[in-house]
This record gives C-alpha cells, structure tokens and sequence, in this order.
C-alpha cells in the first residue's frame, strides 16, 4: 500500500516516538511504500531547530516523493469547498496531503485523523 506519510508522522518519528518508529518498521515489513510530498517537507522543516536540520534530512533521504499535479490540487480545493459550506475548516495544508494520498491511491498516515476526515482520502493512524 502507498502511504503518505504527514508532518505529525514525520516529527513523531524525528522526536523517537515509539509508535512511529514501530509503524515505519512495520511498512517496510509488508512492503508498504512511504511518501511524502512538497507540504510535508515545508510543513515539518518550518519547525525545526538547526541541530536537528542533518538528523530530518537523513530520515526523508529515502523515502519517496509524489508531487501529484494540477488534478489532484483541483480536487483538494472542491474538499476544502465542501467542508466550509458544512461550517468545518480544512486546512490548505491537508487538503493537498489527503489529495497526494489519493492520486497514490493510497492512505494519509497521521495522529491529526478528525481533520483528515474530511476527506475522502483513507487515513491510517498509529
């Protein structure tokens, strides 16, 4: 299965939690490929202090990309539509993330499910 990893996997992980790091183990395991995408890598590097710079770089080094295109922006401004018109905020952030799972046709990995719910992305949690 494709999952897109997001940035609360991703700082989990950097931080050793130990959810994360069993759940990484555990894709590598099944086979499972890890993504990420452009929001991911802005999102969790906006956030982190120059020491830790080296050790988020060699953790992302080999995991995949996507970069899913036009389509799946489109599709991820009709959610964000959607949810404000049922009174809900979905974020810029994880409108694009949900969007890059989907084209994958794979699943969101994330602690932050609520938002992702609303979504029609699959979305695994740890």
């Amino acid at each position: 299965m494709n999952l897109l990893l997001d940035s609360t996997f991703v700082i989990d992980l950097l931080r050793g939690d130990v959810a994360a790091r069993t759940r990484l183990g555990k894709i590598y395991e099944d086979g499972d490929d890890p993504y990420l995408n452009e929001i991911v890598l802005c999102e969790v590097r906006t956030g982190l202090l120059a020491k830790d710079v080296d050790h988020f770089e060699s953790t992302v080094r080999y995991l995949g990309y996507v970069q899913p295109g036009p389509e799946a922006a489109n599709e991820a401004g009709t959610w964000r539509a959607e949810a404000r018109r049922n009174g809900r905020v979905l974020s810029l952030g994880d409108a694009l993330v949900a969007a890059a799972a989907h084209s994958l046709q794979g699943a969101v990995l994330t602690r932050n499910v609520r938002d992702f719910s609303l979504t029609p992305a699959r979305v695994e949690s740890y």
